[in-house]
């Protein structure tokens, strides 16, 4: 029988392809990577996007975006691997916190407010599986960076979705980040797939009316009234004047400042806008809103108005204040009252605030004082875990969480771990669109005993009658709690 001889180039091409299998199957489980973007691999779940190399997707808490989110990720990823052991004597269910964890200068969030979120969204896990609110099934919580902004939220989300029928069995995805296009794209694809989501800080007014959504914060409509409320009770703050961040993607900022512009006038107090609302375009290219800041002082020193209502993102503000503090007039003096994205300032920068002069208030969205405060209107037993000495010192000793985050955080995890517990109450599985049909149910006795305030939801998502926080910044660089107020006189129910 005659030998079948093959041409050497045929050879070569054979060996060639072997040889380049068996590297591709050695880097792949290394992490390596692929050769492109599609599928550079940093863990199980997460991969390498965009030009910046960013590590984006889901992971249970193996991997950990970034070395400051190391010590809750690996309190996640323990309480995770003890409910997988578990599984044959108790079953379990998924629900992921979704944000952006590798932040750069885009982003409203600073790396302490998303690490605070994390532990947060920990601590409702824990009171869920084996602390005070023990309930079955357990809860895995799976962590998801889209990316800084943002950018790549189409691939995280479709991991998310993926992980409805695997073994993760994915019910819910809490946090979603802040009022933006993307996160709200992020939102509706979400829901359109079948899974209840729950926003921690999303409190744009136009986001609502989603299927199986419910947010935990109050909306911009609620902060805005509530600080016209405030406002108002003053006999020396009768005059504003609204400078509002104009970018399209912003949606935060409009309904911002389009809701105070409706709140703040009263011609029976004498209250009243003493000029037109003044714009800036953070989106444009190379920081040019940064000049436009600085035109606004003369403007504002012609029509000296006694408060400035900040509609814009709490980066945006700092640069504000210090062309503010550069003004020609120091002979009047301005209140500066801004929205909840304040809270997202670093330590260093609201001290820098503070040191610009300017009285700075703001809406926010949660502070550890409040049940002090009016306890009537926040749960105690949850409040008191984020106190000094509380559970939370002794998890992350050392780690001030002065901006109120990671009370969202725990507030709309918590909403899904009762909307998972009370599903599982009735017959069927649990699902998605089980636990999203739950939260209409979140009423009287059963509404949800937050630490931001106790929650109950209306038709559209948005919480019902939400506890508003009236916070000002101080030298030490943190938020102290002025009063607890409330949507006073808002627009009637869905509106």
């Amino acid at each position: 029988m005659r030998r079948l001889e093959w041409p050497l180039h045929i050879v070569r091409r054979v060996v060639i392809g072997v040889v380049v299998v068996a590297v591709l199957a050695v880097a792949v489980p290394l992490g390596v990577g692929w050769i492109g973007d599609a599928l550079a691999r940093c863990d199980d779940g997460v991969v390498e996007r965009g030009e910046d190399r960013e590590c984006v997707g889901v992971t249970d808490g193996s991997y950990h975006f970034t070395e400051r989110l190391a010590a809750v990720m690996k309190k996640i990823e323990h309480e995770n691997d003890e409910v997988s052991k578990e599984a044959e004597k108790e079953p379990y269910v998924s629900v992921a916190y979704l944000t952006s964890f590798t932040l750069t200068n885009d982003d409203s969030n600073s790396e302490d407010s998303v690490r605070h979120e994390l532990e947060g969204a920990y601590l409702a896990q824990y009171r869920h599986n084996r602390g005070d609110l023990a309930s079955s099934p357990k809860i895995r919580l799976l962590i998801a960076n889209s990316g800084s902004n943002s950018a790549h939220w189409e691939h995280t989300v479709d991991e998310l979705i993926d992980r409805k029928d695997s073994p993760d069995k994915l019910v819910a995805v809490t946090g979603l980040g802040p009022s933006t296009a993307r996160n709200l794209a992020a939102l509706k694809k979400l829901s359109t797939s079948g899974l209840a989501t729950v926003a921690s800080t999303m409190t744009a007014t136009n986001i609502q009316g989603i299927t199986d959504f419910v947010r935990v914060s109050p909306t911009n409509v609620d902060e805005a009234y509530a600080a016209a409320a405030y406002l108002k009770r003053s006999t020396e703050l009768r005059t504003a004047v609204v400078v509002q961040d104009a970018a399209k993607t912003n949606l935060y900022a409009a309904t911002l400042g389009t809701a105070f512009t409706e709140a703040f006038p009263d011609e029976k107090t004498g209250h009243r806008l003493v000029a037109e609302r003044m714009t800036f375009d953070s989106s444009v290219p190379g920081g040019a809103w940064k000049n436009e800041l600085r035109f606004f002082p003369a403007q504002l020193c012609d029509t000296r108005p006694q408060v400035i209502y900040f509609a814009g993102r709490g980066r945006h503000l700092t640069n504000f204040l210090d062309s503010l503090a550069n003004r020609s007039c120091t002979d009047h003096t301005f209140t500066v009252l801004a929205g909840d994205d304040t809270s997202n300032l670093d330590r260093e920068q609201i001290a820098h605030a503070v040191e610009t002069g300017v009285q700075v208030f703001y809406t926010g969205l949660a502070h550890r004082d409040m049940w002090r405060a009016d306890p009537g209107r926040v749960s105690e037993h949850s409040a008191r875990y984020f106190q000094q000495g509380g559970l939370l010192d002794e998890w992350f000793p050392g780690d001030d969480r002065y901006d109120g985050q990671d009370l969202m955080a725990h507030d709309a995890v918590l909403t899904a771990t009762e909307g998972v517990r009370m599903a599982a109450s009735g017959p069927g599985a649990v699902t998605g669109r089980t636990v999203g049909r739950m939260f209409q149910q979140m009423n009287g006795p059963q509404r949800v005993a937050g630490a931001s305030g106790f929650i109950s939801f209306q038709s559209n998502g948005n919480p019902r009658d939400k506890a508003v926080p009236i916070l000002s910044l101080d030298a030490r660089g943190r938020a102290e709690l002025v009063e607890v107020a409330s949507a006073e006189g808002k627009p009637p129910e869905g509106q």
